[in-house]
């Protein structure tokens, strides 16, 4: 059996897009109503939905989270079960429902009425009993499902995400959140690392830092760098500040040279004024750094000049910033 699947996909992208398209007529009064009454609160906002809207509360409360508003998720069968202990009176709850009657939520309203928790829903219809209910109703009708039964919720889902992602963008701008904060609530996989991870982190220092004087030879200077294993090593001043660099790849370009590398001096061979880093400098950065100057490796240096540590390419591969 031979079934061409892309008629049906592309009509059900385009049925999504003109759903979520039809939102912005919603985007009203009611909608900076909404925004202020979060943005005001002193608590969280608790997020409620049953079934497919439970799913896609779960997203909106997460997205809200991690954009500088704190929100969790409540299963509303579950409130009703002990858990509405975890909404305090100073929660705002936002309630998910595309037909605004869903038992499970509507059975809640009268808890949350009676201890004066404020009420934000967002159905596909303003006159439903929980529309009615709220103190703010965002609507997020659409008209027809891409399910070509009418019966699975797919274009309401999509719209109701979509404007969950409005309220948290909206309020994260008007929080003035930064990247900085967004780093803090992602502190984990590549994303945090690139924006949390500092030189200092990941560098190699103390005993570990590859470190010669400029007086000694360039076996020496190359034993150091086997030691260490980071291919090169930094070349020190009497008074221990940097005064050159040596790696593997100037020992390729010294190869070329007629010297003898048992009496040859190190420091006539290093590469001075080398590329430096500070050591609360991002890892990102210090990537960025290197891209640029097309170099493999980075020294770290205090405010003396002195360098405390060292990194190269595969330290940054290890630590995930790569």
């Amino acid at each position: 059996m031979n079934i061409d699947f892309r008629q049906h996909a592309l009509q059900v992208l385009s049925i999504e897009a003109e759903a979520v398209a039809q939102l912005a007529q919603y985007i009203d009064s009611r909608f900076n109503e909404a925004c202020s009454l979060i943005f005001q609160g002193a608590g969280r906002v608790v997020v409620l939905g049953m079934g497919k809207s439970g799913h896609i509360a779960n997203k909106i409360a997460a997205t809200l989270a991690s954009t500088g508003t704190p929100a969790f998720f409540v299963h509303p069968a579950e409130a009703s079960h002990g858990d509405l202990g975890m909404i305090t009176n100073a929660d705002i709850v936002l309630a998910i429902s595309n037909s605004g009657e869903t038992s499970e939520v509507l059975s809640l309203i009268p808890v949350l009425k009676r201890r004066g928790i404020r009420l934000i829903a967002m159905t596909g219809r303003p006159d439903s009993t929980l529309a009615t209910l709220a103190d703010v109703h965002l609507c997020v009708r659409v008209e027809k499902e891409a399910c070509p039964l009418g019966l699975a919720p797919t274009a309401s889902t999509t719209a109701t995400l979509a404007m969950g992602d409005a309220l948290a963008v909206a309020l994260l701008d008007a929080r003035g959140f930064s990247v900085d904060d967004f780093a803090l609530s992602h502190p984990g996989g590549s994303l945090g690392k690139r924006l949390l991870l500092r030189l200092d982190d990941i560098m190699h220092k103390g005993d570990d830092l590859p470190q010669v004087h400029q007086s000694v030879s360039l076996k020496e200077a190359l034993l150091e760098i086997s030691r260490k294993g980071l291919g090169m090593t930094c070349v020190t001043d009497d008074q221990g500040k940097l005064a050159g660099l040596f790696t593997d790849g100037d020992l390729r370009r010294v190869l070329d040279l007629t010297i003898d590398i048992h009496s040859a001096g190190i420091a006539q061979l290093m590469t001075r004024n080398c590329i430096t880093a500070k050591a609360q400098m991002l890892a990102a950065e210090g990537l960025k750094i290197m891209e640029q100057r097309k170099i493999n490796g980075l020294i770290v240096v205090d405010a003396e000049h002195k360098p405390i540590g060292a990194l190269n390419m595969h330290d940054l591969l290890k630590a995930g910033v790569l």
